[in-house]
């Protein structure tokens, strides 16, 4: 059954209006995944959206309605406003994705939710510590058995994390082929695990709690940085993790 929802936040970061907006339309895959934008009102965006609001660096809006291969009313909309603090210096911003979820509403929703806060968070890691940085992205899901119910404690305890380490703390992970990562535990709940190195976001995704497998995606602003390389090396980490 179809239903409305709304997910809003706001938070104020140590990036410039221009650096925000450079963050959220170059999409470079910086701190999501690599987007492209028409940069015009009623231009195009992400996932055959709508550009209704263009206005560098202050309103971002895309809108998309009537998913193809869906044939209830779907709606999604992203509407992002940005304003200086601090003579221009800081910014302000308020994230609203609103739209209708068809099936699940609960699921989709809890999902959602817990996802945005992670991905506004990594948005903030961006742009403080890696901004305007050449990067590559990559992104992959885990084997079917990373959808169990204790998955992602698993891949907290592969990475090296003692249950009860807490985000800000300075960890040495436990990396690919035994490679040991010195890192701080930038984000951390049951859901979401956030490492950043000096030349690296890594993000990984307990989708198992919304019954979809554990995700990994790294961002990489190394020099020598290679997308397929660290698909390569994250993803046989992983399957290593879930391996009878």
């Amino acid at each position: 059954m179809s239903k409305e929802f709304e997910i809003a936040r706001e938070f104020e970061v140590d990036a410039t209006p221009e650096q925000m907006w450079d963050a959220i339309t170059s999409g470079t895959g910086g701190w999501l995944w690599p987007m492209e934008f028409e940069p015009r009102q009623g231009g195009t965006g992400p996932f055959g959206s709508t550009l209704t609001n263009w206005e560098p660096p202050h309103r971002l809006t895309s809108r998309v309605e009537d998913v193809q291969g869906i044939s209830q009313q779907t709606l999604n909309q992203i509407d992002e406003t940005i304003e200086p603090r601090d003579d221009g210096r800081r910014s302000w911003m308020r994230y609203v994705h609103s739209g209708i979820f068809v099936d699940d509403w609960d699921n989709q929703y809890d999902g959602a939710s817990r996802h945005t806060d992670f991905y506004l968070h990594t948005l903030r890691e961006y742009v403080t510590h890696f901004a305007g940085r050449p990067v590559a992205f990559a992104t992959f899901d885990g084997p079917e058995a990373s959808m169990a119910f204790d998955a992602f404690t698993a891949v907290g305890r592969a990475l090296g994390l003692a249950d009860d380490t807490e985000a800000g703390a300075r960890v040495t992970a436990h990396g690919p082929e035994g490679e040991l990562l010195d890192a701080v535990l930038d984000f951390r709940n049951p859901y979401f695990i956030g490492l950043r190195t000096e030349g690296q976001l890594l993000r990984f995704f307990g989708r198992n709690h919304w019954g979809a497998p554990v995700g990994i995606s790294v961002h990489d602003f190394a020099a020598d940085a290679d997308a397929k390389r660290d698909e390569t090396a994250w993803r046989g980490w992983l399957n290593g993790v879930f391996a009878a």
